[in-house]
């Protein structure tokens, strides 16, 4: 659990989720071999990164899926996240499909960052709902079924002003689409959709 040292302000994080996609038609032992396998991926992903764990709090298992939320340090810079840990993660899961094609398994992910708030029981706030929101948008559903990809990303407005828009290496500011629209709080807010190449 990470110790906040000014009790009810937030912290400033670089936000990552991925959601199985259709996890709810697997049986019981078919999930349990899914969620070993995510994790390995996931964790072996952030590792090529170069975000350790030293760099981010604990992975928060969410059944289906993953939430990890990476520090503000210069050794886990939000464009990792984009043009080191989503590449990685498509290849690793090419590659299990290709290996494992009895336990394929695809992802929807999303990368936001803004304040996390944590108390006991664990974090919370605003830009967590919004990576959900975007997460769960019908439009990313819609373009991973339509994907011959295993994985399909969605970004937030505030990662494609800070990051994409930037052309920083690695990084493809043409292959991201303004699809996703969603509310939250009475707000608007755009997401922008990449399918990454299938390895």
């Amino acid at each position: 659990m990470v110790t906040v040292t000014a009790p009810n302000l937030p912290c400033y994080r670089s936000i990552v989720a991925v959601d199985i996609e259709s996890s709810t038609a697997r049986t019981n032992p078919a999930k349990a071999q899914l969620r070993h396998a995510l994790y390995e991926l996931f964790e072996e992903s952030l590792q090529v990164g170069g975000i350790t764990e030293r760099h981010r709090d604990a992975l928060i298992d969410r059944g289906d899926g993953i939430l990890a939320l990476v520090h503000p340090v210069d050794q886990a810079p939000k464009a990792l996240l984009l043009n080191s840990f989503i590449p990685t993660l498509s290849r690793l899961l090419t590659d299990h499909d290709t290996h494992y094609p009895d336990h394929q398994f695809r992802l929807r992910a999303v990368v936001h960052a803004g304040e996390v708030h944590y108390d006991n029981r664990g974090c919370f706030g605003e830009a967590l709902d919004l990576t959900f929101r975007l997460l769960d948008a019908v439009e990313v559903k819609r373009r991973l079924l339509q994907a011959a990809a295993p994985l399909v990303l969605v970004v937030s407005d505030e990662i494609h002003r800070s990051i994409i828009r930037h052309g920083y290496p690695g990084i493809d500011e043409n292959a991201f689409e303004p699809l996703v629209r969603v509310r939250l709080a009475g707000q608007r807010h755009r997401g922008w959709i990449h399918v990454p190449a299938k390895a």
